[in-house]
């Protein structure tokens, strides 16, 4: 009960629309033996307290990489060739980057934010689990490397968690491969949440789950980010989560953000190309019937990804100045930011000015 009070201290000292993180023109290249892959040029987005955003797009579009980029859990081989990532009030980058732009795993800077005030729940809870120790050791453990406080109390805010997620708490000694796939997803968000942290980005966060369970952990999410005022980015392929769940949106193709604002604008008043047919290949189950669309050919090879626009190869409405030129950002309303050369005549079109 101490912890559940603690919590809510905590709460009570967060300031709700307070802005927690934003993105500036990010850009991330891995090296490998072929040259350089172009993961992720010119993201840029921003987040409140409180606010739950979708970052979706094709497997491969930077997603992932672009979270890594936030908690500084990029590989050896990943650089970050500019940009800036702000972090409650403070440039982040220019504290933890090696000179070469690595990530320095190890600043202490970057530690002390880990898990303490930007947590991760990493995609497919079956192997981010340590097999040979209990799951809730494992929580246990994270809280002591970060705060002052005995195994017992560590272990008692374990169990306050597991409530919180809907575990059993006498469940806590049980090894991994005693949990379902629901509970190794729940016993991640509880991990997740831990210490409170201000941001949590949670990747893929319902893969490999049934649609019943993955119901159930979503609407867990959803209440327990209300309930605790954090700010939460869903990285997905699957925009009908992110239509459950989040208020803000962003669009990636091919490492570039070409469409973000709020869920609502992007879903009713959408005006990049790639959205319009990433939209259009989900069923809906309002409305009349429709022949769901597919996006014809595949996402480019980012190691030498096309000159303009990037989707211009696979856009159905694509011009010679897109073929040649890179798009713009044009806010086509309030908030809403669209990285295309036609967008305003697309906004106009598709839904009437």
């Amino acid at each position: 009960m101490a912890d559940v009070k603690r919590i809510a201290e905590l709460m009570e000292a967060r300031k709700p629309g307070e802005e927690i993180l934003r993105v500036e023109d990010l850009v991330v290249h891995y090296k490998i033996r072929a040259g350089w892959v172009r993961a992720v040029e010119g993201a840029k987005f921003s987040l409140n307290r409180g606010d739950t955003m979708g970052l979706v797009g094709e497997s491969g579009c930077g997603k992932t990489t672009t979270g890594y980029s936030i908690a500084q859990l990029l590989p050896d081989n990943a650089y970050i060739k500019g940009g800036k990532i702000h972090f409650l009030g403070e440039e982040i980058l220019s504290k933890t980057l090696l000179p070469d732009g690595r990530v320095d795993k190890f600043n202490e800077y970057m530690r002390k934010l880990r898990w303490k005030r930007i947590s991760y729940i990493f995609q497919g809870a079956m192997n981010a689990l340590n097999p040979v120790l209990k799951v809730g050791d494992q929580i246990v453990e994270a809280i002591l490397a970060h705060e002052k406080v005995d195994e017992e109390t560590a272990r008692e805010r374990v169990k306050e968690l597991y409530k919180l997620v809907g575990i059993p708490p006498d469940r806590i000694d049980n090894y991994p491969h005693e949990y379902s796939g629901g509970m190794k997803q729940r016993a991640m968000i509880a991990m997740a949440l831990a210490l409170n942290p201000d941001l949590i980005i949670a990747d893929e966060p319902t893969t490999a789950l049934d649609v019943i369970v993955q119901d159930k952990i979503l609407g867990e999410m959803t209440r327990l980010q209300r309930e605790l005022g954090m700010t939460m980015i869903i990285i997905t392929h699957d925009i009908s989560i992110v239509a459950e769940i989040a208020n803000k949106m962003s669009v990636m193709y091919a490492g570039q953000i070409v469409e973000r604002g709020t869920t609502r604008h992007i879903f009713k008043r959408f005006a990049h190309p790639y959205t319009k047919g990433l939209l259009g290949s989900f069923p809906s189950i309002v409305g009349e019937k429709r022949r769901l669309e597919a996006i014809p050919g595949s996402p480019p090879n980012l190691l030498n990804p096309p000159s303009g626009c990037r989707f211009h190869p696979r856009c159905p409405y694509a011009q010679e100045i897109c073929r040649t030129e890179e798009p713009p950002e044009v806010e086509v309303e309030p908030g809403h930011f669209v990285k295309c050369h036609f967008a305003e005549k697309f906004f106009k079109e598709w839904h009437g000015g």
